[in-house]
């Protein structure tokens, strides 16, 4: 089968899962990789058949997203020129991580677009959401990359379709101790508001990864430090606990190496609020932004935070091979029966979610 698979290049979420689930397609399936965006640290160790510029939200260093260096740097024409240019005709199946070149172009061409993501499963009706009403961040987080049928990726597997997190290889294979020091990732905060903050902590190593600088710095007890991938691994799996946004897969793999965590949503950013509240909901201490008046509640985490228990198994093959089996069936029934779907077909297709679902959540 040809398969297109297009990752979202905002942040290193997406590319951190690609590195795990793109040799899994590429094992039965002839997979070309497309990526847009221009915000990732992460490297893919793999050939990319299409880069594009895409839709990329710019961090800023306020504990935001910066709405007008993200207008500057969005150039519309070329997006829409490289939407019509990908020739998703070519491909079987088109998998989209929250990419919004593919996804467009697969609403063009009306033709299928199935998105794999952890956005997926935030839209989920039953997965949990922010309390602060925000109608144009929920509606931009829906339009943003649109797709026929939605498979998702969560701390917790809150519907039949929704799925416990991809976790690194890197990840499951490293030994987990406690070496005293915590990880700091915050990349919408500037360094010098993180030293400013973090520095009246005494007694604590911070060893901050920093997308804003490209040296290793210390100042008193922070340690700065650019992002490495390695290095962060690394960092995190020593550490006693891990400070960082409220995205999905930094969280999920400090849980699972059994740390305890504290996370900041970022302003103005839907999808990192309903993490926040699913994140909370599990019992992780959640502040607003990082400030003084915050200070106390840091300081508390440290003394007598707790590690939230996770069950994370391997289940990734099982989840793609399985989604992309319903997927190719849908495509074929489709054909056949002119764009019906028999009652018996939507029950095979709940069932193979319902398995899938009762792995991911140990219930055997």
């Amino acid at each position: 089968m040809k398969i297109l698979y297009a990752i979202q290049g905002t942040g290193n979420g997406h590319v951190t899962r690609a590195r795990e689930i793109v040799p899994l397609l590429k094992k039965d399936h002839d997979t070309d990789i497309l990526i847009s965006g221009i915000q990732a640290d992460v490297e893919l160790p793999f050939e990319v058949q299409y880069r594009f510029h895409g839709l990329s939200f710019i961090f800023g260093k306020k504990g935001n997203v910066d709405i007008v260096e993200t207008y500057r740097k969005s150039r519309l024409k070329r997006l829409m020129r490289d939407i019509n240019s990908l020739p998703v005709d070519g491909y079987d199946l088109v998998i989209s991580d929250f990419e919004p070149v593919s996804s467009w172009a697969c609403y063009f061409a009306a033709k299928p677009c199935i998105s794999v993501s952890h956005q997926a499963a935030v839209l989920n009706k039953n997965a949990p959401k922010s309390r602060n009403f925000d109608p144009i961040g929920k509606a931009i987080l829906r339009s943003y990359a649109p797709s026929s049928s939605q498979y998702g990726f969560h701390f917790k597997s809150y519907d039949i379709n929704i799925f416990t997190p991809v976790i690194r290889s890197e990840v499951r294979i490293k030994e987990s101790v406690n070496l005293g020091h915590y990880t700091v990732y915050l990349p919408a905060y500037d360094d010098a508001r993180i030293i400013k903050i973090l520095s009246l902590i005494e007694d604590v190593e911070w060893q901050v990864f920093s997308k804003h600088n490209k040296l290793s710095i210390r100042k008193g007890n922070v340690w700065i430090r650019p992002i490495n991938n390695d290095e962060f691994i690394d960092s995190m799996s020593k550490a006693t606990g891990v400070f960082c946004g409220a995205g999905f897969e930094t969280p999920a793999e400090a849980m699972f190496l059994k740390k305890k965590l504290m996370v900041i949503p970022m302003k103005g950013q839907y999808e990192q609020q309903c993490n926040a509240a699913a994140l909370e909901e599990m019992g992780v201490p959640v502040i607003n932004s990082l400030k003084k008046k915050h200070l106390q509640k840091i300081k508390d985490w440290v003394l007598s935070g707790e590690i939230i228990p996770v069950n994370y198994p391997d289940i990734t093959e099982n989840v793609l091979m399985d989604i992309i089996a319903i997927e190719a069936k849908a495509r074929i029934d489709k054909m056949t029966l002119m764009g019906k779907q028999s009652d018996f077909q939507i029950s095979e297709k709940t069932n193979f979610l319902k398995k899938l679902n009762k792995i991911a959540t140990g219930k055997f």
